[in-house]
């Protein structure tokens, strides 16, 4: 019960922080996941996050300066967002890795695949980082701040053209978009909800050399406006606020956060019971984290049918790995490349819809990558990496050092170090069995199907000889059994 929670509600863990969480009972680990507040949160961040007033002068001259000038500026400035982002990607997955708040990284997830916003189109890695930072610091309070906030946010206001939004021409894509794909859903809304919404957030903008948010009041709509039934001199939060208390709305948002943490299938009577729980009158009204404690604390969230039956999102399988096998992330050049193999580059959702989900993720071709991969994560070796990683990844860290291939982990030119991972008992039991469950017990933290635990034994039995490198290769074996893709 303990791994799984720690599986759904982060990103897993070592089987002794499982032990740990466990030993809190179930209340009172849900109540540590979910209260994270007190957990130190002190974080490195990229030093280009604190605007450079130097960069920012440079914009603000480009276009006074001649043709060719710019064509070099711009051929400069794409460089070097090109590197802010393969950091930014690389930062945010290692802070996964290491976070003491699970839940608020998870969450994080969640809302940026929700609010499913591309660097492809924002192109810059800085609105990008401050979108992701207003995600995590609403990622369990109330909804209808989170709206507001992503409303407001620049990354969102240049994704769906709203920046260029004016009461004489107001832009609809992000009015359409807040309630088909964030709040509500296809068939709750019309198209005169569209278009008295959009009026509303007409005269929202961008600083375009700071990437501020910018309010430009004469380019406001201030006539009356007929919303969902309700009829006023509304704004954008106004309209954003009727949104957030609309009991669709609550059913929609309650719908994806189970979908997220439990199943694919629906479970329409527990995400109405939740909804009515989070729109219920009280000073937790459409706060998001009692709601969150219901669930991860609910018997249908331990039911079998949900208990090791999600298949683990790309971003899920890495960070895991590292957490499970306790070694360090990838360097970040790898990153980006391994990411894109598997179908999940973070600031990179395919479309407005966000990711597909399930088994999308293990088609024929990404699931061999994830068996290729075990041998980078495990042996430190690049003999089994394809062809197309290595050329891209290579190319990425053309311009760092050490480099980056073959990656050794933790000073060990031969991949994970067993002695960090297993006890002297584990490793020398004549038998093998001993390490099988020990095997079993930090990969898959649950039951594993006797005949494939027949075949690890029979493997552990056979290269007992080989020490050290027996070890990896069962860990390996073990990361690319179809058990081990689920969660």
């Amino acid at each position: 019960m303990a791994a799984h929670l720690l599986n759904r509600a982060g990103f897993g863990g070592s089987p002794a922080e499982i032990d740990q969480l466990a030993s809190l009972g179930l209340d009172r680990a849900v109540s540590w996941l979910v209260d994270y507040e007190p957990e130190a949160d002190v974080y490195s961040l990229p030093a280009w996050t604190t605007p450079d007033p130097n960069e920012i002068e440079q914009r603000r001259s480009m276009p006074t300066l001649p043709e060719e000038q710019k064509r070099e500026m711009r051929k400069t400035l794409e460089q070097i967002y090109r590197q802010r982002e393969v950091e930014l990607h690389g930062w945010w997955l290692e802070r996964m890795r290491t976070t003491r708040r699970p839940l608020q990284e998870k969450m994080t997830l969640f809302w940026h695949a929700l609010f499913a916003t591309s660097i492809q189109k924002v192109r810059d890695p800085y609105l990008m980082w401050k979108q992701n930072e207003t995600f995590r610091r609403h990622a369990t309070g109330k909804w209808s701040d989170l709206l507001i906030s992503m409303a407001k946010e620049p990354a969102m206001l240049v994704w769906l053209d709203g920046a260029q939004s004016r009461k004489q021409a107001p832009n609809e894509n992000f009015a359409c978009e807040v309630m088909e794909l964030f709040t509500l859903g296809e068939g709750h809304y019309t198209e005169q909800d569209i278009k008295e919404s959009a009026r509303a957030f007409a005269g929202w903008g961008i600083d375009r050399f700071t990437g501020d948010f910018q309010d430009h009041p004469f380019q406001h709509d201030l006539g009356v406006k007929h919303y969902l039934g309700h009829t006023g001199l509304f704004g954008g939060e106004d309209i954003l606020k009727i949104l957030a208390e609309t009991p669709r709305s609550g059913q929609y948002v309650w719908a994806r956060l189970w979908r997220f943490f439990a199943t694919e299938e629906p479970n329409p009577a527990l995400t109405d019971a939740l909804a009515a729980r989070f729109a219920a009158q009280g000073p937790n009204q459409y706060q998001f984290k009692p709601v969150l404690k219901t669930l991860l604390s609910s018997q249908e969230f331990y039911a079998p049918e949900v208990v090791r039956q999600q298949v683990k999102g790309p971003v899920q399988w890495l960070v895991s790995n590292c957490r499970m096998l306790e070694r360090p992330m990838l360097p970040r050049p790898a990153l980006m490349p391994m990411m894109r193999m598997l179908g999940q580059v973070l600031f990179a959702p395919p479309s407005v819809k966000g990711w597909d989900t399930g088994t999308s993720w293990i088609g024929t071709n990404t699931l061999l990558d994830r068996y290729n991969f075990a041998a980078l994560f495990v042996q430190g070796t690049e003999r089994a990496m394809p062809k197309r990683f290595q050329g891209e990844a290579n190319a990425m860290a053309a311009d760092s050092r050490p480099a980056l291939l073959p990656y050794p982990d933790a000073g060990s030119p031969d991949g994970i170090d067993p002695g960090k991972l297993f006890t002297p008992e584990e490793l020398g039991d004549p038998t093998g069995e001993k390490l099988v469950n020990a095997l079993v017990r930090r990969l898959i933290a649950g039951p594993l199907d006797p005949g494939r635990v027949d075949s690890l034994r029979h493997y552990v039995q056979a290269h007992q000889a080989k020490g050290p490198e027996m070890v990896r290769g069962a860990i390996r074996l073990l990361m690319s059994a179809p058990d081990f893709q689920l969660t």
